[in-house]
């Protein structure tokens, strides 16, 4: 494989990733690489948007159902397991796709991870103790306090950067900002870059909203419902920051009624929607498609066809 190591589709939640990568599929030999920080979890099924086992079937996917909702997972773990899914699917002879929306992986990927100092659990609770007296808006003021830099990329509605963020600079006493400066590349990876942005956002806010309610009628509660009854899994584990999940174990608590969950679930959607909009739309390296064009998907498909063949 010559031009490329791998395949990178990226995009906001709801903008038909997958179901482009699963047409791809149909017509060249690829092998899907989950890039979703929710779906690496086992038991988070209807509200990650997992492939089910009919279509897993059909297409090999990777690094899906690798840790129990309770175990960290970081972006350094991921670029790890990218990288051996990637060697071992061209080793096979077919081409690796990486397809996803967890831009934070991709950016690790693509820019190589910064020596951060581990996470440090009782920093973290004690950063989660003051979010749920403050609100985590005070915390990103804070973070604009001891680390201005970060803060400006960090957006106040984004618990889990917000928190690593002064995790590090309460753990190291050096902004994370700093750290990140340092960053390396681990490999020199060749992806043939490719994301879906939608020039209609009201489009976009629609399919979100649908999605939502439909993972609802599919069990998206009673899934959350049988996470809770995990002993090992408390409300403050990273994976229960996903969205959805976050909304609906709150409900579960008795922090609010169902239909108040469900309109919380579909505004944090859209803010993680626009958070990887600012990530893709910030990085020239990512040739765009417009989903809403009736013939983009054919032309694309059309293209990387012949980009599979030539890899071969």
């Amino acid at each position: 494989m010559s031009d490329f190591h791998a395949i990178a589709l990226a995009g906001p939640t709801a903008s038909g990733k997958s179901e482009w990568a699963l047409e791809l599929a149909t017509r060249a030999p690829v092998e899907i690489i989950s890039v979703d920080s929710a779906q690496v979890y086992r038991g988070f099924d209807v509200g990650a948007a997992k492939p089910d086992a009919v279509t897993q079937s059909r297409v090999r996917h990777h690094l899906i159902d690798i840790r129990e909702p309770h175990e960290p997972y970081s972006a350094g773990e991921f670029v790890a397991d990218a990288l051996a899914a990637i060697d071992e699917i061209r080793a096979r002879g077919r081409v690796p796709i990486l397809v996803g929306g967890t831009m934070l992986y991709f950016n690790a990927l693509i820019r190589g991870i910064a020596p951060l100092p581990t996470a440090h659990a009782a920093i973290r609770a004690l950063i989660d103790a003051r979010a749920a007296s403050r609100g985590w808006a005070a915390l990103h003021e804070e973070l604009a306090r001891v680390d201005p830099e970060a803060a400006a990329r960090i957006h106040p509605n984004d618990p889990q950067r917000i928190q690593r963020a002064l995790e590090v600079y309460e753990a190291s006493g050096r902004p994370i900002s700093a750290w990140q400066r340092e960053t390396r590349p681990q490999v020199a990876l060749r992806l043939s870059r490719h994301a879906l942005v939608p020039e209609d956002r009201d489009w976009l806010h629609a399919r979100i909203a649908t999605r939502f309610r439909t993972m609802m009628d599919e069990g998206f509660l009673e899934e959350v419902r049988e996470l809770r009854r995990r002993p090992e899994l408390s409300a403050g584990a990273a994976s229960l920051r996903a969205v959805g999940y976050r909304q609906l174990w709150g409900h579960l608590a008795g922090e609010s009624g169902l239909e108040e969950a469900v309109q919380k679930g579909i505004v944090a959607s859209r803010q993680l929607a626009k958070r990887q909009l600012t990530w893709i739309n910030g990085d020239p390296g990512w040739q765009r498609w417009n989903p809403l064009d009736g013939r983009a998907r054919e032309r694309w498909v059309d293209a990387l066809v012949s980009v599979c063949q030539r890899a071969e």
